[in-house]
């Protein structure tokens, strides 16, 4: 009888192994966290949104390939604005009612955060944008971040470089009639004057602009420093007109100076010309902005700008957040608030109590036809 059982354990023993050799047990796949993306990959500024991509796209494969957040795989779900908000709204609607998705990075330009921004506060999905920075998305709401820093910032920073550094004290101030042209020279303006400088003469210009010689002739009448000029493309024909009418005063202008086509327009009038720039140079700075330039370049073939840069930033600061405190909308938001000075290929990062980014900015000058730093700050 003590026989019979014992092999009939052998049997149950054996057949336990065999069950287990041949049907193992299945391993948990990983999950899929979704997140939107809120691109400009159409349109005229479509060369800005496939750099955004691109750099999302390396950013997620990195993390991806180093096992995911929590064991969890990211998923960039895309849609395209063209730049246009009423776009953007129907893109947002369709990420967080059909994809479900906590948090959106993009859109990209300001306008169209800005309308955004109602919906994502209702819905209560995070919004992070790489690149947007009207001072009025300050106050979007609870679940608005942006990974590049306001015109609040970058017009007081360089009123402080005008009046401080290069000493100047009394500025003309000539600007696009828009209102992210409107809000920073206000704040240049009131920081510059705060400080005990003096805006003589204010002149703004309409969209499209292709004459500016009224204005001109005004700036050619007064005493000044030198001109603060916020504008896009058409400031290479300002600049040019500018020259060819033999006023030489200092320029002193934005980022927009070397991320739109100044320099190719205005061509040796550009010459001099001071403007502030994020501090990221994918030569100049250290190891993770140099990892980060090597790898883009030998994915995609050329250097990562700086929309690729910033967009690679923010899928890490999301990555980060949600590593911290976990995947919903709510979870994502907290860690957003709670990271400080995080080392990103853009500088160090840290975000505010009303979702803004605190990164540092430098300033550069445009010297022989070349584009070259007189203040650079990672930190």
């Amino acid at each position: 009888m003590k026989r019979w059982i014992w092999v009939l354990v052998g049997i149950v023993v054996i057949a336990v192994v065999v069950g287990i050799l041949v049907y193992p047990k299945k391993t948990k796949e990983p999950e899929v966290i979704k997140i939107g993306a809120i691109l400009v990959l159409t349109g005229p500024d479509a060369k800005a949104g496939q750099s955004a991509r691109e750099g999302i796209e390396l950013a997620v494969n990195e993390i991806n390939s180093a096992g995911g957040i929590k064991g969890n795989l990211l998923e960039i779900v895309y849609e395209d604005d063209a730049g246009d908000p009423a776009k953007a709204v129907s893109a947002a609607k369709k990420l967080i009612d059909i994809d479900k998705v906590p948090a959106v990075i993009g859109p990209m330009w300001s306008s169209s955060v800005l309308a955004v921004a109602p919906i994502a506060e209702k819905k209560k999905v995070v919004i992070l944008s790489p690149t947007a920075s009207a001072p009025s998305i300050t106050k979007a709401g609870d679940y608005i971040f942006r990974n590049t820093y306001s015109d609040v910032f970058e017009g007081t920073k360089d009123a402080e470089f005008a009046y401080k550094k290069l000493g100047y004290k009394q500025a003309a101030v000539i600007h696009i009639n828009i209102d992210a042209g409107v809000e920073i020279v206000d704040v240049f303006q009131k920081k510059f004057e705060e400080m005990g400088g003096k805006v003589i003469l204010r002149e703004a210009y309409e969209p499209k602009t292709a004459d500016f010689r009224s204005i001109l002739l005004k700036l050619k009448d007064v005493n000044v420093d030198f001109v603060y000029l916020m504008g896009y493309n058409e400031m290479g024909q300002l600049i040019k007109q500018m020259r060819e009418i033999g006023i030489r005063l200092p320029i002193l202008s934005t980022i927009m100076v070397e991320i739109s086509d100044v320099l190719k327009i205005a061509g040796e009038a550009a010459e001099g010309i001071v403007y502030s720039y994020p501090s990221y140079d994918p030569e100049k700075g250290g190891a993770v902005v140099k990892k980060f330039a090597e790898t883009f370049h030998k994915e995609f073939g050329h250097k990562p700008d700086p929309e690729a840069a910033f967009s690679y930033d923010a899928i890490k600061l999301l990555a980060l957040a949600m590593k911290k405190e976990g995947f919903s909308s709510d979870d994502i938001k907290r860690g957003l608030y709670s990271i400080k000075n995080y080392y990103g290929v853009t500088g160090t990062t840290s975000f505010d109590e009303n979702g803004d980014v605190i990164k540092p900015i430098g300033f550069k000058k445009i010297e022989n036809g070349k584009y070259k730093w007189i203040v650079f700050q990672y930190e």
